[in-house]
């Protein structure tokens, strides 16, 4: 989609028009309800996520600068609006799970091999604080400050979450490819 039309489209929402605010759903929809999926629990959440999300960019539509990217200024309001989500309907539970001390060997190779579905489920399965630190951090690029700030968790547990939802993965994944090899080696 060009500029002029984007723009064009732009003009409309702000402007309150049904048809442009059309346009521009089916231009995000597809690309924020993944941002949203990976905040969301399930399905259902996701969808809330996403509504909220597009009420609050067409509420504010009027106050984007056009500094920087516009796609990355709508993607912001959808990770704000996943965190005011979680902070909202969820209390922030640190999971005291103790971490075994053993070192786990970790084969980048099972991540090429993982689909991105997949990855997406082993994300969604995390612990609500561990999933909330991973994608803010790992996906969206906050830093531990600013996760702390928008959590109203200390950096440390912030970091520490962090820890835990890498070795959360590394566990889950390393269990994957236990799996897949073996049974490939029943196929010998």
């Amino acid at each position: 989609m060009e500029n002029l039309e984007l723009q064009e489209i732009i003009e409309g929402c702000i402007e309150g028009k049904r048809k442009y605010q059309y346009q521009f759903y089916q231009l995000f929809a597809g690309k924020m309800m993944g941002v949203c999926l990976r905040y969301a629990q399930n399905q259902a959440e996701a969808e809330d996520i996403l509504q909220d999300g597009f009420v609050k960019v067409f509420s504010n539509m009027h106050k984007y600068q056009p500094f920087g990217s516009f796609e990355g200024w709508v993607r912001r309001i959808f990770v704000n609006t996943a965190i005011e989500y979680y902070r909202q309907r969820r209390k922030f539970m640190i999971n005291d799970i103790e971490l075994e001390n053993q070192d786990f060997e970790f084969n980048d190779d099972v991540v090429d091999r993982l689909a991105a579905e997949e990855i997406l489920a082993l994300i969604k399965g995390m612990p609500d604080g561990y999933r909330m630190v991973f994608n803010m951090y790992a996906i969206e690029g906050y830093s531990h400050k600013e996760i702390a700030e928008e959590l109203g968790i200390s950096i440390g547990t912030s970091k520490s979450q962090y820890s835990r939802a890498r070795t959360h993965l590394q566990k889950l994944m390393a269990n994957i490819e236990k799996k897949t090899t073996k049974s490939l080696a029943q196929y010998e």
